[in-house]
């Protein structure tokens, strides 16, 4: 049985994503409360999903919705806003929040082949995309960011998010497949 990895430093969130995994409205799997620079790569090992930052599962139930099978590969990640957010302290890559170095070692370390993930769309966040997806193509990932109205997503108020998709372009390459695991789902439409 597939099992998802959720990596969550914050008690409560972490308490959340147990009690929704055990109701089933999460992908199954185990949490881990380790700050993302105590995780190793080989603690990874064994994982189809990998949640980090992972609040309270919006990315597993995202996906879920999406029709993304638990048992399909990916990795998803909303690092921390609080450093490029217009509320906090403006201190940017400065910031001990500033996470995502520790999260891209992961994903160099890993290699999954789908990385997911989300910023805040202050100015700020917009150099953190260019940071990103600079970091992600310098290690052979095609990175794709949309600018978009979290209204627009049916949430109450009007804040402008990045979203990102990142594929491993070497396993493209590579011809590999896992079967249907490196497809969307077949959508049928009515006539």
């Amino acid at each position: 049985m597939p099992r998802a990895y959720y990596n969550e430093h914050d008690p409560y969130a972490a308490a959340m994503l147990e009690n929704l995994i055990a109701a089933g409205q999460i992908a199954p799997g185990d949490v881990d409360t380790r700050d993302i620079l105590d995780v190793m790569p080989a603690d990874l090992d064994g994982y189809t999903q990998c949640h980090f930052f992972a609040g309270v599962g919006i990315w597993s139930r995202a996906l879920r919705s999406a029709g993304w099978p638990d048992g399909r590969p990916v990795w998803t990640g909303s690092c921390p806003c609080q450093p490029f957010s217009a509320a906090g302290a403006g201190l940017g890559v400065d910031d001990e929040r500033h996470l995502f170095p520790g999260w891209h070692w992961l994903i160099q370390q890993h290699r999954p082949e789908t990385v997911f993930g989300e910023q805040v769309a202050s100015p700020d966040g917009l150099d953190w995309a260019d940071l990103v997806q600079a970091a992600m193509e310098a290690t052979d990932y095609a990175c794709g960011f949309v600018d978009t109205c979290a209204a627009g997503f049916r949430s109450f108020h009007i804040r402008q998010r990045l979203y990102y998709a990142a594929d491993d372009l070497g396993y493209a390459a590579s011809g590999l497949s896992d079967g249907e695991s490196n497809r969307w789902p077949e959508r049928t439409h009515a006539a």
